[in-house]
């Protein structure tokens, strides 16, 4: 069973209809011990950092988590939820994260060059490292296929953990993975067929 969080933020009924549409069981939870019982997590979000991460805090789901990822269980954060897998985020501010990955959350304004509009909004195709094995994730998707964004801000100084990048001015974070810990800035329930063979992947984990 897969457990999507349920802190407050998120688009999580779209995306508990995409697990079940490619036969992967899921429960939108806050619930601790449901969360301990479940085989594999998902942390969606969308909306501001400071905001997601005090009510990860409240809900008592930030140090859960941490110790889920910590005890091995693999864990899929999406969009807003992926940049709150980072150490610190510079929106409005600066906010502390999961720190379950190196990195920074920082405004894509400045680095994608003028007469681009932010946010960054559309379908815009994935593209792999070079000389880096093909994430988990994408293990049934090809490369330049196109996956959906919504976003302000991105991973920057994360080169290590980055298994995907997105063209918008300049290659921008679009996936990230390290040991059980994976992320999609993009929303794979909003990306047709390519997102949900995505979501069967991380099913089949």
């Amino acid at each position: 069973m897969l457990a999507i969080l349920d802190y407050g933020v998120g688009n999580l009924f779209s995306l508990q209809s995409s697990l079940r549409y490619v036969g992967a069981a899921a429960e939108i939870t806050r619930d601790a011990a449901a969360i301990r019982r479940a085989d594999k997590v998902i942390l969606p979000g969308v909306g501001a950092f400071a905001d997601a991460a005090q009510k990860l805090r409240a809900s008592g789901l930030f140090a859960l988590v941490q110790g889920e990822v910590a005890a091995g269980k693999p864990l899929l954060g999406i969009c807003l939820g992926m940049q709150l897998l980072f150490q610190k985020s510079y929106e409005y501010g600066e906010h502390e994260g999961l720190a379950l990955l190196p990195g920074n959350v920082c405004p894509i304004a400045p680095v994608i060059g003028a007469g681009l509009k932010v946010p960054h909004i559309g379908w815009n195709a994935l593209r792999f490292p070079v000389k880096k094995q093909k994430s988990p994730l994408f293990a049934q998707v090809e490369e330049g296929e196109c996956v959906y964004f919504v976003h302000s801000y991105a991973a920057m100084d994360c080169a290590g953990a980055v298994t995907a990048t997105a063209e918008y001015g300049v290659p921008l974070t679009a996936a990230v993975g390290r040991d059980n810990v994976l992320g999609t800035q993009f929303h794979p329930e909003k990306s047709g067929d390519v997102g949900l063979r995505i979501l069967r992947a991380f099913a089949a984990l």
